[in-house]
């Protein structure tokens, strides 16, 4: 067999990434004088060459063994990790009407879906950080929206981004940003590339290796992940409409009781059912690609969101509206060599309830990878699968300017929450969704007036209930707070419970406020870049706003 001086240089690389592995991600391990990787000038070729062949096998086969023992000799499947910004669990196989998933339904048929899944927060770079790290955001000290960027805040000894996980198994790690070459095509089906995470990443480092599609078959196996933006406020949200062939109709999109039913609301709504279908749209093109590139008998899929819905009393907020999300798990069809994982129910719907820690743990069992004992999140499937959850766990922090403190555990039927700040609004203010969410517009216009009654009235109150308690059986958009109430009295005590051990467990440094020089570094911020914009708009912005999409008045 011919060997390439090229193919020589890469097996070494290989070895010295096999030889060790930093402690944590600030301070690496100290290597001796046998562990270094010398220049390839100071060995002479013939000598390298038996060497790096020889140490290669060894580790090859380590990189399997040491992970899963039952895994060796076996296929390593590639993983598409494909995460939807700002999605619920909406798909069109729940009787949504006016949306249209024809893709996602089809891949929650030929797959699995868990109905029951939650993130750990409601907003991006909190969940973000929790999930790539299988680890709860207030554990690791990445619970407060966009904090820790100075560049000297790395993750706590012994954790690591699942990448890193990944990497050292011998996987190749992708965020992927272009899908195509074709100029008519490229600027729609590409993908976002978002990483926001609170912490640090070694200095010289990069997180992933690759970000195009197709370096992918050459670089098998892969974990790639793919994040699409049509339903994060912005310009892809304010342009969904364009890239499907059937756009929702606002008067017949079904909206949850807690806002007015008025044609803005039902405008924005109609916008973000856009913004699903064309996810659907660029999840059809990506599979089409697996297919022509021969990937698709030998990678998973897995489809998810990093929170709920970018709508008011959604994002930012942990309730069902901001926590739950989509979770689907494909597993490739008629191969042999890749047998499904035991648990795995083609076309089953499971109920139990998920967290997504649960996926990062599972993804690592799905690649034969041992989960590191601190990591928090439960193997869903397979034959090293976790006992189900009774409860998941969430809440939320500092959002920008805003500053609350929110905890929250739900089970199967019941939502329990403890606000620590009860004395703040629910609308405190946040400059920014003030200035991109036209319904909140809306609301304070009617409230104005006069004219907002009913649920959508209790937002403008100027006080939060201490505990909330929500029965999800006979209330689904969680508006009759139970808490207090004697009938529920024991239901709401065990719940109060298991969030107070939840929160001892995990050490959550939410306890600690965060120092007041940042909430007035965020707060100087939001004023510089919003205060101008929201001063000297017109009252009546909300009925204008790109984030109606086509149905705004002109």
């Amino acid at each position: 067999m011919r060997v390439t001086l090229n193919e020589v240089n890469l097996q070494a690389q290989l070895k010295c990434r096999v030889q060790y592995k930093y402690s944590s991600h600030a301070n690496p391990t100290v290597l001796s004088h046998e562990q270094r990787c010398f220049p390839m000038k100071q060995f002479s070729r013939l000598a390298l060459l038996g060497l790096m062949l020889g140490c290669w096998a060894t580790a090859s086969e380590r990189q399997v063994t040491a992970a899963h023992p039952a895994a060796a000799g076996t296929v390593r499947p590639n993983i598409l990790w494909i995460v939807a910004e700002d999605m619920g669990p909406e798909l069109s196989r729940h009787n949504i009407p006016e949306l249209h998933t024809p893709t996602l339904d089809r891949l929650a048929r030929r797959g699995m879906q868990y109905r029951n899944t939650f993130t750990v927060t409601p907003v991006c770079s909190t969940s973000r950080s929790s999930f790539m790290t299988g680890m709860y955001a207030m554990s690791i000290d990445a619970h407060n929206h966009r904090s820790h960027r100075d560049g000297k805040t790395p993750l706590p000894a012994g954790v690591q981004l699942v990448t890193d996980l990944f990497r050292e198994s011998g996987y190749r790690t992708a965020n992927l940003k272009k899908l195509t070459s074709a100029p008519q095509t490229n600027r729609f089906f590409r993908g976002t590339g978002k990483t926001d995470w609170n912490f640090t990443y070694p200095k010289g480092r990069q997180p992933f290796d690759l970000n195009r599609w197709a370096q992918l078959k050459a670089n098998q196996p892969f974990l790639a992940q793919l994040n699409f933006s049509e339903t994060h406020r912005g310009r892809s949200w304010n342009q969904a409409h364009r890239h499907i062939a059937q756009p929702a109709r606002p008067a017949h999109v079904k909206i949850p009781p807690y806002y007015p039913d008025h044609p803005v609301t039902r405008a924005v709504w109609a916008q973000y059912l856009n913004g699903v279908m064309a996810v659907d749209k660029k999840v059809q093109f990506v599979l089409e690609q697996l297919k022509q590139d021969g990937l698709e008998q030998n990678t998973i899929i897995v489809f998810m969101s990093d929170h709920g819905r970018a709508m008011p009393r959604a994002k930012q907020w942990p309730y069902d509206s901001g926590l739950r999300i989509p979770l689907l798990i494909y597993w490739p069809e008629n191969n042999p060599q890749l047998p499904p994982p035991h648990g795995f129910r083609r076309g089953a719907m499971a109920q139990q309830m998920v967290s997504s820690l649960d996926i990062t743990a599972t993804l690592l069992a799905f690649a034969g990878i041992n989960k590191p004992p601190n990591l928090q999140g439960r193997v869903l499937l397979g034959n090293t699968a976790e006992p189900e959850r009774q409860y998941v766990f969430g809440g939320r922090d500092r959002g920008d300017e805003t500053v609350l403190s929110i905890r929250t555990v739900r089970s199967q039927r019941f939502r329990y929450l403890r606000n620590r700040f009860p004395e703040k609004p629910f609308l405190q203010l946040n400059r920014y969704k003030e200035a991109e969410y036209p319904i909140l517009g809306l609301m304070r216009h009617l409230h104005a007036q006069g004219q907002l009654r009913g649920v959508p009235a209790r937002y403008l109150e100027p006080q939060r209930p201490a505990e909330e308690l929500y029965d999800l059986e006979v209330d689904p958009y969680e508006v009759n707070n139970l808490a207090g109430n004697p009938k529920y009295a024991n239901i709401q005590q065990r719940l109060a419970t298991a969030l107070a051990e939840w929160i001892r467990r995990i050490d959550d440094r939410g306890q600690q406020p965060e120092p007041p020089e940042i909430t007035q570094y965020w707060e100087e911020r939001m004023r510089r870049t919003y205060d101008q914009r929201l001063q000297t708009r017109p009252a009546d912005w909300f009925l204008r706003h790109p984030a109606l999409g086509p149905y705004a008045q002109r």
